[in-house]
């Protein structure tokens, strides 16, 4: 497995004797799967402190998960996959909405210099090969950062997203037998437009203009009101992807010089 056994003794990783990734997560899934989002942040801290992080796009639907971990610990740190690829509106949005919350470690990471020169050197792979860009600008600086570093990540996923997250258990083992935790799994939208009316988050600056999902430019359109149901139809419109590739299982992928900022 890939967890560090020499963690601090405030927050042990988990090991051999504790079982598998696979039956610590189907025992905390049993335990939180009707558990309160802050619940399940709660016992996702308590149980791997500084060896956890919340993985965000800072997206459309972000500013609920990323509120309630600063209610709770804003030094978890956040990880935000900076593609090269972003709104403006976004980077933007990950500024304001960082400094609003207090959240003091959130990192940016970023495609390896060596796998754009080589894969993606005119910037336009999305045009041949999704998944290839979303690999090299994605998957792989998820990867870097995780492996070596963390036992156990946050996602924002929600059943409501359709396809294969319509299964979404509340905490599940990840890819390199990672914990992964989906404390809004079992959210509605209408739940979370109520949270964000209660706490008065700022919304995404993409929201207005059409884009209920905000992913990068060339693959996220805008979506008519009332055209579709799906909230993330403006995905990779026009084709049958869904999902960016993280969420997905994988080769692993080594430590490499993947260019991670902390600059907020």
């Amino acid at each position: 497995m890939a967890f560090d056994m020499q963690a601090e003794p405030a927050a042990p990783s988990l090991d051999a004797s504790m079982g598998t990734a696979e039956f610590v997560a189907a025992e905390l899934n049993a335990q939180l799967r009707g558990a309160a989002p802050q619940d399940i942040l709660r016992t996702a801290v308590e149980r791997f402190g500084g060896r956890l992080a919340l993985v965000s796009s800072f997206g459309s639907e972000s500013a609920v998960l990323l509120h309630m971990l600063s209610q709770i610990d804003r030094s978890i740190p956040v990880l935000f996959l900076d593609t090269g690829m972003l709104f403006g509106q976004t980077l933007d949005y990950r500024r304001s909405l960082t400094a609003q919350l207090g959240l003091t470690d959130v990192r940016d990471l970023r495609p390896s210099f060596q796998d754009l020169a080589t894969q993606d050197p005119k910037a336009d792979l999305y045009k041949t090969s999704t998944d290839a860009c979303c690999a090299i600008r994605k998957v792989a600086p998820l990867d870097r950062a995780l492996i070596p570093d963390f036992d156990a990540w946050i996602t924002g996923r929600k059943r409501f997203h359709g396809g294969a997250r319509l299964s979404l258990p509340v905490v599940e083992a990840g890819a390199e037998g990672k914990i992964k935790f989906n404390p809004l799994a079992n959210w509605s939208k209408a739940e979370l437009d109520a949270y964000v009316a209660e706490h008065a988050l700022p919304p995404h600056p993409l929201v207005e203009f059409g884009y209920p999902s905000v992913g990068c430019w060339p693959c996220t359109k805008p979506v008519e009101a009332g055209e579709v149901s799906d909230i993330r139809a403006g995905r990779w419109a026009g084709s049958e992807k869904t999902e960016c590739g993280i969420h997905t299982p994988r080769a692993s992928i080594a430590p490499g010089d993947a260019d991670v900022g902390g600059d907020i």
